[in-house]
């Protein structure tokens, strides 16, 4: 193979159908029936913020999202806040993710194993989930996508110096994204150990490289600081250990199909530690803190894409020295049954039920029960985000815990008063309306001001309405006589 293929045409097509592909299932159902949830509604209101205001929360708290939020910011400046420019950048970037999947393995295989590739990665139950997300790990996915095309091309023949400077510069806007991605550097280092590179590849990928983390690590540095963040994040088990196995088990027979040979540079010895190494690595990580997220992750999803692809292409390749004419059916019958398998997925994927909870719907909620000079509360103080979305439907209502805004705090939440004050202010209402989260997915009460809250409403407020919906809860509280 050489940096200059024939028939462009047909290099087009092997790319531009996944493209396409995974665009439309991303368009399919944008809006989830006009729903929001919680880390999207954080991105929404963030992203609305002055930048001297973002810049300011960014020194609090978030640091690890601060490009994110400034590209949405833009974008939301360009074209209005709405869920179609929150969500849409994640389905071009998942998108170009699948053509460059694509485009891998046609390099390293043939078109019909890059095409095939590029088709399963958009139907992928993870790629799926954040296809249609309002936050960066999409974007992460597409720059892991360019940075392992890049790598593949320089691996193959096209040893041109600007290609290193777009390698480093792919690897760098995905650390900025989420310094987490750059457990993909060990993915392509098991790769050159694999295809045992030449001297001079070792040598410019570790300039590249180490541009990259010295160019990101003030950025993880400081964000450590903010390791509160993730403190929620459960320790590892396991049960957790269930999925990852699994996705190695697929990724393994894919790889085994390809007949990996060492020093031979192959969809297995690009696709298998890519899928690997990052899943491997994060549960390394999560031993020493728990950061078990698959989403963290997500880019690993292009290697198991690559190594369907290769099982694929294997299965028609044998098929084809018996049967040539019924070989040619393989792919188009594969993806039938694929999608009357997954359907059940994509469907629900696309429902409102598929997140924890929804903001907008309990702020309407908020919006049909309130009453003139009504106080409103938050238990958790992070279930403000509903208002912060939602701003119209709150209006009127007093926040009476709410000492500082978020905006002027720099955090997601905004400041609260003393376990002490918000008691008096309590006392002092006649009618109160609580949000927070539905029985089934909320935490048991443990901050003070929290505790605060709860104890004045139980022993001087009687509850007079109530309604749940996706997770979240609204309860509309008088005082007793």
């Amino acid at each position: 193979m050489t940096c200059h293929i024939a028939a462009p045409w047909r290099r087009s097509s092997v790319w531009a159908l996944p493209l396409l592909w995974t665009f439309a299932l991303g368009l399919w159902g944008l809006s989830r029936q006009h729903t929001l949830w919680r880390d999207e509604a954080a991105t929404w209101q963030v992203a609305r913020r002055p930048v001297a205001d973002i810049w300011h929360m960014l020194g609090q708290v978030d640091a690890v999202h601060g490009l994110y939020y400034l590209l949405m910011h833009g974008l939301f400046e360009c074209f209005g806040a709405d869920i179609t420019t929150l969500r849409l950048p994640s389905v071009l970037a998942t998108s170009l993710a699948a053509a460059c999947v694509a485009a891998i393995a046609r390099r390293l295989a043939s078109p019909l194993v890059g095409l095939t590739a590029g088709l399963a990665f958009g139907l992928l139950p993870a790629v799926q989930f954040y296809l249609q997300e309002g936050r960066s790990y999409a974007l992460i996915a597409m720059g892991a996508g360019i940075s392992t095309l890049l790598l593949v091309t320089m691996l193959d023949g096209c040893r041109r110096r600007c290609r290193w400077t777009a390698y480093g510069g792919a690897v760098l806007v995905c650390a900025l994204l989420n310094w987490l991605s750059l457990l993909i550097l060990p993915a392509h280092l098991a790769t050159l150990i694999w295809a045992k590179a030449e001297r001079g590849i070792w040598g410019r990928w570790a300039g590249a490289s180490a541009a990259a983390v010295a160019a990101a690590l003030p950025l993880i540095l400081f964000s450590r600081s903010q390791s509160e963040q993730v403190s929620w994040i459960p320790p590892l088990s396991w049960h957790m250990l269930i999925g990852p196995a699994v996705l190695l088990l697929i990724g393994g027979i894919g790889a085994l199909a390809d007949r990996p040979r060492s020093g031979r540079l192959s969809v297995a010895a690009v696709g298998l530690p890519l899928l690997a190494v990052p899943q491997i690595g994060l549960i390394g990580l999560s031993l020493v803190q728990p950061l078990f997220l698959d989403r963290y992750v997500l880019f690993s999803m292009l290697g198991l894409a690559l190594l369907i692809g290769a099982a694929l292409g294997a299965a028609v390749a044998a098929l084809g020295k018996r049967f040539r004419r019924t070989s040619a059916w393989l792919l188009p019958v594969a993806v039938v049954v694929a999608v009357l398998a997954l359907l059940p997925q994509l469907l629900a994927k696309r429902s409102p039920a598929s997140r924890v909870d929804d903001v907008l719907a309990v702020a309407a909620d908020v919006r049909h029960l309130k009453r003139a000079g009504d106080a409103v509360l938050f238990i958790p103080a992070a279930r403000r985000d509903t208002a912060l979305v939602s701003p119209d439907d709150f209006a009127g209502l007093r926040d009476i815990a709410l000492v500082e805004s978020a905006a002027a705090s720099g955090t997601l939440k905004g400041l609260e008063a003393s376990p002490d004050q918000i008691r008096t202010d309590l006392l002092s209402q006649q009618r109160v309306l609580l949000v927070t989260d539905a029985p089934n997915v909320a935490r048991p009460v443990s901050a003070a001001r929290d505790e605060a809250k709860m104890s004045v409403l139980r022993a001087y407020f009687t509850a007079v309405a109530d309604r749940q919906v996706l997770g979240r809860r609204v309860t509309v509280y008088e005082r007793s006589s």
